[in-house]
């Protein structure tokens, strides 16, 4: 029987298939924690196996996250400080609308108002410039990409009370990519770290890893946000908790004696990543509701739908494609959360999502697909020293390597290299990972 969920978070599975747009979750409790890059703890030059892959939370599905996102490389624009105060909504009308640019709040001009803070100063035009003009092409992908759950996104930061427009700042943690994987080892479209994602809910194992569902992760994200607001009273000061923790952010206003994250931004109390990061949303924000204005491409893409069977033992994604002749593909791409390509061992009632229009035919056919039977962690990391496994190789990139010298040593073609972690120059950097093999 197919049911549609109207109201999916905070509901327990009572039926076998579930037609939905925007899946059943149970409740959540959510913060992201600060996602700064840190150091990894492999030696220099070093490959990871399976089981210090498991350990970091990496796993041959991830891909690194993309340069532009990483916070050492946000653009920072030079000599272009902040304005001294961020506009609110309700002031925006006044306060803008001598601002000729796309994006202008005023209220009888052809731009859109906007429903979290918006000024449009120097450093968010940069940010703007940075995103239309230096990687256009590069946010362009994040656009389409996001535009696949927005919808999604949007109808869960409503049952949240936040504004539309704060579905933006998932654009600038990770351009909404389920499978981002930070230095910092922050994980999924909302780049939560392990410790906080578990905290606030989100199943973390060696099978599945809840940061990188596109709505278990929402959920999460908007909880947290919820809580940074009612704990800050204002949007700026609690995007930047989002990207410093709330720590950070508490002891830097008792410090200054301030009121305003405009007045601790002029301070050396946070990060000039978190200086960034509020015009960097502002900038995504204004792009985003003016497309039109900025030329992106706005075609449609097919939206994140899909039916859940419920499946009570490991079943393989392969092996479910070569009896139901759905795609390999499409199993991966509607269900990021499994780290293993695979169905977890020992839960007897999980929930598959398959595309919609077949779950009738996956559950007619479930009995022929074999269970899946997973090769213990020594198995795995005795294969890897052996050289006979296809699982995800890391290098660790040490000092005077290039892209050439790399290509060299393992055999990859540059432009594989380039493509497998997302890298649109030759520049590379000492103590970053590579992905070097799937």
């Amino acid at each position: 029987m197919l049911t549609m969920c109207t109201k999916p978070w905070g509901t327990q599975a009572t039926i076998a298939v579930i037609l939905s747009t925007a899946l059943l979750l149970s409740p959540f409790e959510s913060p992201a924690e600060d996602n700064s890059a840190g150091e990894q703890s492999n030696p220099v030059g070093e490959t990871t196996s399976p089981q210090e892959q498991e350990d970091d939370g990496t796993d041959s599905n991830l891909v690194p996250l993309e340069p532009e996102l990483e916070p050492e490389q946000t653009v920072s624009p030079p000599d272009l400080p902040l304005s001294d105060s961020i506009v609110e909504p309700s002031e925006q009308a006044s306060d803008n609308a001598s601002l000729d640019t796309p994006g202008t709040t005023d209220a009888d001009a052809q731009g859109p108002l906007y429903n979290i803070p918006v000024v449009i100063d120097q450093a968010v035009q940069s940010h703007i410039h940075f995103f239309n003009i230096s990687i256009r092409n590069r946010f362009e992908q994040w656009l389409l990409r996001f535009s696949r759950y927005r919808p999604l996104v949007e109808t869960i930061f409503a049952e949240f009370d936040l504004p539309s427009d704060l579905v933006n700042l998932s654009l600038v943690e990770s351009g909404f990519n389920p499978y981002a994987y930070s230095r910092a080892k922050a994980t999924g479209p909302w780049q939560f770290m392990k410790g906080t994602g578990q905290l606030y809910g989100l199943r973390i194992d060696q099978y599945v890893d809840e940061r990188r569902d596109p709505i278990k992760s929402t959920v999460a994200a908007a909880r947290y946000l919820r809580d940074l607001y009612d704990l800050f009273g204002a949007w700026p000061l609690a995007m930047a908790a989002y990207n410093a923790g709330e720590g950070k952010v508490l002891r830097a206003l008792q410090k200054a004696q301030a009121e305003s994250f405009s007045e601790i931004s002029k301070t050396k109390l946070i990060r000039l990543e978190t200086k960034q990061y509020i015009p960097r949303i502002m900038a995504a924000t204004i792009i985003a509701k003016n497309l039109d204005q900025y030329g992106f491409n706005q075609d449609p893409v097919p939206l994140h739908q899909f039916e859940e069977v419920v499946v009570t033992r490991p079943l393989h994604f392969r092996a479910i494609a070569n009896v139901t002749g759905i795609p390999y593909s499409e199993l991966r791409l509607l269900n990021p959360e499994l780290r293993r390509d695979a169905t977890p061992p020992g839960d007897t009632a999980y929930h598959l999502k398959v595309p919609v229009g077949t779950s009738s035919k996956v559950l007619e056919l479930i009995g022929r697909v074999p269970t899946h039977k997973f090769p213990t962690m020594q198995t795995q990391v005795r294969q890897t020293r052996q050289g006979k496994t296809d699982s995800a190789r890391w290098y660790r990139i040490r000092g005077g390597d290039t892209l050439e010298k790399i290509s060299r040593r393992f055999g990859i073609p540059i432009k594989t290299l380039k493509t497998r972690n997302n890298l649109s120059g030759p520049t590379i950097k000492a103590g970053e990972l590579l992905m070097i093999a799937r």
